[in-house]
């Protein structure tokens, strides 16, 4: 099953993305200014077809591409990813029209999209959310409130944007809704983050919306949210699995010719231990985001608790690796401009973004106990 084992033309495809990720991406990402859309990046991604691929592979297809780029570019993948999770509502929910005038341009790398569904008060608890559309006519409403934490926000050139048309429903009363970035009383702020993404807050101050706008059925946003989100948590494990694949290899190759007491590194038991354990936990999250993309692909019913489980294992993993490796690598991997050093950076944030490990524990629980009753 490609669960375990992929296919000899799937594991020549991501040899290749790994040296078009070094050869024509990282040139681009290094002339980018952190904490802003690469659009140069971007287009790339899309001249090289990467971004098409998006809307026409499946969820393994997806990982296979995260996975390589972030061995290589970590800013590719993520700008691979962002115009992925902001856009992947509009293709599977989306009006002919909605499509036809903005997935060809996300694909060719000249639009950019994002993802709004975070806020001050509700990140974790997404089904909190209290931006509001406010009713102004028939089939019309106004968004008032704030997001946060956004990718790509504020120079994304369309958001998918959750609000709520029914107060007190719960998640049953969001809608989603697909937003131009030039609509009146729209602004956005970027944030300083500890990562180089782009990242930052939109303020809606009674911003315009219509029945036109609305990405699947009013009310039923938060599942177009859910939807999106189990297809991407397999793949953030994915972009996981590709920064710890890197720190282990680093590793490899820094231990094995490092002198040190009266031998290598590699020679000390300690040293070699780690590095197996890290080359362990590295194979097993690969693995379990490999089956869940599967699992997502095949149209298994139990694809948001496996989806939890490769994000929870994968970027925990990846974190426990690049963390590893540092300090295996001694100071030389905390000077600004290393590897290590830019991994440690990039590592951190996925165990909070599209859900925080904790949540993916209650998901998978939720998901057991689910079972649990259903057997009964």
């Amino acid at each position: 099953m490609p669960a375990f084992s992929l296919e000899p033309a799937q594991t020549a495809w991501c040899r290749e993305l790994r040296t078009l990720a070094a050869d024509r991406l990282r040139p681009l990402a290094e002339k980018g200014e952190p904490g802003h859309v690469n659009r140069p990046l971007v287009a790339e991604l899309g001249q090289l077809g990467l971004l098409s691929r998006l809307f026409t592979s499946g969820a393994l297809d997806l990982c296979l591409m995260r996975e390589s780029l972030a061995y290589a570019c970590t800013e590719a993948e993520t700008a691979l990813a962002l115009q992925g999770l902001g856009a992947h509502p509009v293709h599977a929910h989306g009006t002919p029209s909605q499509r036809e005038r903005w997935l060809p341009r996300v694909a060719d790398g000249i639009a950019v999209a994002a993802f709004a569904l975070s806020e001050p008060g509700a990140g974790s608890d997404a089904a909190a959310l209290s931006l509001t559309a406010d009713p102004d006519g028939p089939s019309r409403w106004r968004l008032t409130g704030e997001k946060c934490w956004i990718s790509n926000a504020p120079e994304a050139d369309f958001c998918t944007v959750f609000a709520r048309t029914t107060p007190g429903a719960g998640a049953r009363g969001v809608t989603a809704f697909l937003v131009p970035a030039d609509r009146p009383g729209l602004t956005g702020t970027a944030l300083d983050m500890l990562s180089p993404h782009p990242i930052g807050s939109l303020a809606f101050d009674a911003v315009p919306v219509t029945g036109d706008d609305v990405l699947g059925e009013v009310d039923r946003g938060f599942r177009v949210a859910m939807g999106t989100l189990n297809l991407f948590r397999p793949s953030v494990g994915a972009f996981a699995v590709g920064m710890a694949q890197a720190a282990l290899d680093a590793t490899l190759a820094h231990t094995a010719q490092r002198d040190a007491f009266g031998g290598k590194l590699k020679d000390l038991q300690t040293v070699a231990h780690q590095v197996a354990e890290m080359a362990l936990r590295t194979e097993a999250a690969r693995l379990m985001v490999y089956r869940a993309a599967t699992a997502y692909d095949e149209g298994a019913a139990d694809v948001p608790k496996r989806a939890a489980m490769a994000k929870l294992l994968a970027t925990e993993t990846a974190q426990y690796v690049v963390d590893t490796a540092v300090q295996l690598h001694g100071a030389r991997a905390l000077r600004r401009g290393h590897l290590l050093e830019h991994l440690y950076r990039e590592v951190r944030a996925p165990r909070i973004y599209e859900g925080a490990s904790e949540v993916q524990r209650g998901i998978i629980a939720k998901e057991l106990y689910a079972n649990v009753e259903a057997a009964q």
